[in-house]
């Protein structure tokens, strides 16, 4: 399959991480996250979010943002999120089933939320009939690729605590908004105040295996167990993190987001130059959102591999991955424009 744009997902994996797996596939090691690997990574959390940091690894995004879910509302208890939401729109209804809590969405132009929307949804408190809201969920970038600010994540940080409710962060992508930002991870996370924090690796690089991060230490509680119940302990735990090691220390996430970013601002540069085609959403990391004729991109996918992100409005979503190129760039674009015009 050649290089398309349809997710970052669609990359293969870094060098240095096949390397550094093959490197932890020696001897025997205990298991379940008793290895030297996995206890290392955890310093190596400690180090970039701050010593209270708790790290779980799990096997996916969807399990980061359950397990994460799940250590700061109970059944009875609700998250508050964007419509346009991960956990809302493309988790098969995870959370709810596993947890049994509530999703209280709000629609948002740029998939953002404001304390003034998110405010919408603050009310019932004490009511027994109601679900109780107790945390906000943001995506950082979102999944129309816009960005939060630190100032605006800070905002709702803040919101939620007045509330007595936590601030999660769904940060699949984390590695792409750091860059894009100028900022480390913990600035972006630990020092605005958010408890807690879905880390991916899996599109900027990596194998497999996400992590759900604790920053408040008030939220971990018999959390090994509650990752056991959800099936999410890996048995060999030490290739997971070992590659979550390489990718930290070695600045590859740095790199890579780098370079999916540059990517897709040359995607717009050339895109803004085809008649035709409209960018509905600012391109801040390394994805662009377009809209165009059905018939053009539905021709367009017999070339090349993307997903359609609202059917109804001919937006199309476009993706850059670390191991997209300047060439992969052009030759779509042409084809693009060789599409329109037939």
């Amino acid at each position: 399959m050649k290089r398309g744009f349809g997710s970052d997902n669609h990359s293969g994996v870094s060098p240095e991480v096949i390397e550094a797996i093959a490197m932890a596939n020696s001897e025997h090691a205990l298991a379940y996250g008793d290895d030297e690997y996995t206890k290392r990574l955890e310093e190596l959390f400690k180090e970039t979010f701050g010593q209270q940091a708790r790290v779980y690894l799990v096997f996916n995004g969807t399990g980061a943002n359950v397990l994460s879910i799940d250590a700061m509302c109970r059944s009875h208890e609700a998250v508050v999120c964007a419509e346009t939401a991960h956990i809302n729109v493309d988790e098969c209804g995870a959370p709810q089933r596993v947890v049994g809590c509530r999703l209280l969405t709000v629609d948002t132009p740029d998939g953002k939320l404001t304390p003034a929307l998110v405010k919408t949804r603050l009310h019932g408190f004490g009511f027994e009939h109601h679900s109780q809201p107790k945390a906000i969920s943001i995506s950082q970038p979102t999944e129309l690729g816009t960005l939060y600010t630190l100032d605006e994540i800070k905002v709702l940080a803040d919101l939620a605590h007045e509330y007595n409710m936590y601030l999660h962060v769904d940060g699949a992508r984390l590695a792409n908004a750091a860059v894009a930002l100028g900022c480390s991870f913990k600035e972006m996370t630990t020092d605005l105040g958010v408890d807690a924090l879905s880390f991916g690796g899996t599109k900027n690089g990596l194998l497999m295996g996400e992590s759900c991060v604790l920053l408040n230490p008030a939220l971990d509680v018999d959390m090994k167990y509650r990752r056991k119940q959800m099936t999410q302990l890996a048995s060999k735990m030490r290739f997971m993190a070992a590659q979550m090691i390489c990718y930290l220390e070695s600045g590859i996430w740095r790199r890579n987001a780098e370079h999916s970013n540059a990517m897709a601002q040359l995607l717009r540069r050339e895109v803004e130059k085809v008649e035709g085609v409209k960018i509905m959403y600012p391109v801040q990391v390394n994805s662009v959102f377009v809209q165009l004729s059905t018939a053009v991109w539905h021709r367009l996918q017999e070339r090349y591999f993307f997903y359609d992100w609202d059917e109804a409005a001919d937006v199309v979503r476009w993706m850059c991955s670390f191991d997209t190129t300047e060439e992969d760039i052009h030759a779509f674009v042409a084809a693009l424009k060789e599409e329109l015009n037939k």
